[in-house]
């Protein structure tokens, strides 16, 4: 299923430019267009779900299939080894901006807790 708004869903579809550094058969990641660390990768499903719990409730393992290329996008960019955080917002007053699933994967400096 493809939103015909959703930036993210054009951005699969190859109609918005993006920095893509990996893709796989259920996912797509690239590059947050304003990185808050080094590494600052966005894997997207291709399909169209709005957040996290949406995807958790489909129980379509989607919400498994961006955490293992998020982790694949860590290794590849060298983030794995040192550490790197994988944040969902779900929600407007979580800071989701687009409503489309989306594992932010940061990295490459020291990552403190609680963030902000």
């Amino acid at each position: 299923m493809v939103d015909p708004d959703c930036l993210f869903c054009k951005i699969v579809k190859g109609e918005v430019p993006a920095e893509i550094v990996r893709e796989g058969d259920r996912t797509v990641a690239f590059r947050d267009i304003n990185p808050q660390a080094p590494t600052h990768v966005l894997v997207v499903p291709r399909d169209h779900l709005p957040d996290a719990a949406t995807a958790a409730a489909t129980d379509t393992g989607v919400l498994d299939a961006v955490v293992r290329e998020a982790h694949e996008v860590a290794l590849a960019e060298g983030v794995a080894d040192t550490g790197y955080r994988l944040v969902f917002n779900t929600g407007a007053g979580a800071g989701q901006t687009v409503f489309h699933l989306h594992g932010h994967l940061l990295g490459g400096r020291g990552l403190n807790w609680p963030p902000g």
